[in-house]
């Protein structure tokens, strides 16, 4: 890809957002209901290519039952409120209920409460009762101290993450994390992220990982640039990722999944996501505004509380329905938030792709920002609740 002078001594790479792309319909077309939605995850089997966002506001063991008999892989944040706290529903809440300007602080106080041993299993152990797969996210600086605890909870898939996840995190005042020591250690599948280039995507690919995030700051990531001023086009990033993985396969036989973690919020951007490369994509405010969303219509990302850097606010999310409504249908709006992969299934039909491999290796195009029309306020998609 040419380079963009920047100015004298400083070029970059022109990057593209999901939303600058669009996926290009081809010779033919077929019937949404031959179309295969389905994704396997190392053992594990989904009838839809999705892992919903650990963030508090989004997934509770009660939501990650519901989307894993939807079909999808919820993931609980074993950081969150629900492993600090007996009960958090009072917490939530109170923090749905908050003025602004209150909102970062409380967070900070609410998250200083330690994480709990006993209630990371005992969260963990409630989503495997009700049978579905059991999936949690940790830090890279919490992965090594709950290793053990999570083997305990018998944990079936480990997301570790972070604003940007690299292969060996090096620390003069402590213990380095090698992740790739770290996952052969650890009998369970990881998925580890964020990441946001070719040369880290693959890196992340050699520690053993069976999929990798792409994404800079994931559901922070707005923040993330305003507040370090790093991060990635997602369109751009996922296609980087989509090529180390072609590079991984090709050294080592080995097909490691990539998953697009960030800007995911209509069923276009599931559409055009997979077909810059993505396996699956991670879901996070549109679920926030599902009628059982434990935050009540309200979403932060896992670095807002930060004690010390917070990244990241709580946003208020329109009413949407159940998560049945928003994951599979039917939709009750016009912008896209709705029956996500009601519409992922009728944009591969319309293209002719069968499974999401075959999209993968679809035409695409970038699009100038006018191209699909304004976009409406976001006032116009509430339903009062």
């Amino acid at each position: 890809m040419a380079e963009v002078e920047i100015g004298i001594g400083k070029s970059g790479r022109r990057g593209y957002s999901l939303d600058e792309v669009v996926v290009v319909p081809s010779r033919r077309t077929r019937d949404p209901e031959d179309v295969d939605l389905s994704w396997r995850l190392d053992a594990f089997d989904f009838a839809l290519p999705f892992m919903a966002a650990a963030t508090d506001g989004v997934v509770s063991p009660a939501t990650a039952v519901e989307i894993g008999r939807l079909g999808g892989l919820a993931v609980l944040n074993l950081e969150g409120l629900w492993t600090r706290y007996e009960d958090p529903t009072p917490l939530l809440a109170e923090i749905a209920s908050l003025e602004p300007g209150r909102v970062t602080g409380r967070l900070q106080e609410l998250y200083a409460q330690p994480v709990e041993p006993r209630l990371v299993v005992e969260r963990i152990r409630e989503v495997a009762a009700a049978g579905v797969v059991t999936c949690g996210a940790v830090r890279p600086q919490a992965a090594v101290d709950l290793a053990g605890v999570l083997v305990e909870a018998e944990l079936e898939v480990l997301v570790v993450q972070g604003t940007a996840v690299s292969a060996e995190h090096v620390s003069r005042g402590g213990e380095t994390l090698d992740l790739a020591q770290f996952i052969r250690r650890l009998d369970i599948p990881v998925v580890v992220g964020g990441c946001a280039s070719y040369q880290s995507a693959l890196h992340l690919m050699r520690t053993g990982a069976v999929a990798v995030l792409v994404g800079v700051g994931s559901t922070d990531a707005r923040a993330t640039r305003a507040v370090l001023g790093i991060g990635a086009p997602q369109a751009t990033a996922i296609a980087d990722a989509a090529g180390a993985r072609t590079r991984h396969l090709e050294d080592t036989g080995v097909y490691v999944q990539v998953i697009a973690d960030g800007g995911i919020t209509t069923g276009g951007d599931i559409a055009t996501a997979l077909a810059c490369g993505a396996d699956a994509v991670m879901i996070g405010e549109p679920l926030a505004g599902a009628d059982e969303a434990p935050g009540l219509g309200h979403h932060w990302g896992t670095a807002a509380p930060h004690p010390s850097l917070p990244r990241g606010r709580r946003e208020a999310v329109p009413r949407l329905g159940s998560l049945e409504e928003i994951l599979c249908g039917p939709g009750r709006d016009e912008h896209g938030r709705t029956n996500l992969f009601g519409a992922l299934r009728s944009a591969m039909a319309s293209c002719g792709h069968a499974t999401v491999r075959e999209l993968q290796k679809a035409d695409v195009m970038v699009a100038p920002a006018s191209f699909s029309g304004p976009v409406p306020p976001t006032g116009l998609l509430d339903r009062p609740r």
